[in-house]
């Protein structure tokens, strides 16, 4: 019965399912997403779905592999996805996370296997690779972090390995190019360390979903957003003889 019903539905069905799936995941979260939810906003009978995931778990698993499209659709022959095992699911998102943290330019300038002309331009990389990272992969980020509350192993992969892994390297960074001179001090580096990472998820991730967005082009909001942060880290250039610049007030 279950493959019949596969076979009538159109063949980008499944494409609309992890769509609409992902959606109501980051709307609602993992504990009250229903596959009632997810069936109403795709316009099928609750067992349709069946014919695609065999459970909520498949279908939440479904939509952290595919969301973004980075991995092809699975062939027509292999639904239903079936319940993945237990933790396959966050052991998916660990080696996403170790892949791409692999390549991160944060990682090679903190490691010092990549060196940039000075520490301006070594700043600005650094955040504009975070930035595109985070767009590249925004839904799936935005899935992983609106369930993380309701899923303990989720949020210990997330922040432990994601988040909070990225902002110790900053803080490494801000720190070390402060004491070389590159960077000015900042009295708290992990506050400025989650500023940054805060700003670049907002503008490439979080403002995506707003409810009310602002209409801006990627790319503007980029060079925006990176312009601002790493010239705030910059040292400050002394005025002309030395001393601080004072404008002449008439009694």
């Amino acid at each position: 019965m279950i493959q019949g019903m596969v076979r009538t539905i159109p063949p980008d069905r499944f494409g609309q399912l992890v769509e609409l799936a992902t959606k109501t995941f980051i709307a609602r979260g993992y504990r009250s997403t229903q596959m009632a939810d997810v069936a109403e906003a795709l316009n099928v009978a609750k067992g349709t779905l069946y014919g695609y995931v065999e459970s909520k778990e498949a279908l939440f698993d479904a939509a952290v592999r595919y969301a973004d499209g980075h991995a092809a659709l699975p062939d027509a022959a292999a639904l239903p996805l079936r319940t993945p095992a237990a933790g396959a699911t966050v052991a998916y998102i660990r080696q996403r996370i170790a892949t791409e943290a692999m390549d991160l330019v944060l990682v090679h300038v903190v490691g010092g296997s990549v060196e940039f002309p000075d520490a301006a331009a070594e700043l600005a990389a650094v955040l504009s690779d975070l930035y595109r990272r985070i767009a590249r992969n925004r839904l799936a980020l935005k899935l992983v972090d609106r369930c993380a509350i309701d899923y303990p192993e989720l949020a210990a992969a997330w922040f432990g390995e994601g988040r909070w892994a990225q902002h110790r390297l900053l803080v490494e960074l801000i720190e070390t190019r402060a004491r070389r001179g590159g960077l000015r001090k900042v009295e708290h580096s992990e506050i400025v360390a989650r500023t940054l990472l805060e700003t670049l998820a907002f503008w490439a991730m979080h403002r995506h979903f707003d409810s009310s967005p602002q209409q801006v082009e990627d790319a503007d909001a980029e060079r925006a957003v990176i312009d601002l942060l790493a010239h705030g880290l910059l040292p400050q250039a002394s005025p002309r003889g030395g001393g601080p610049s004072r404008k002449r007030v008439s009694p």
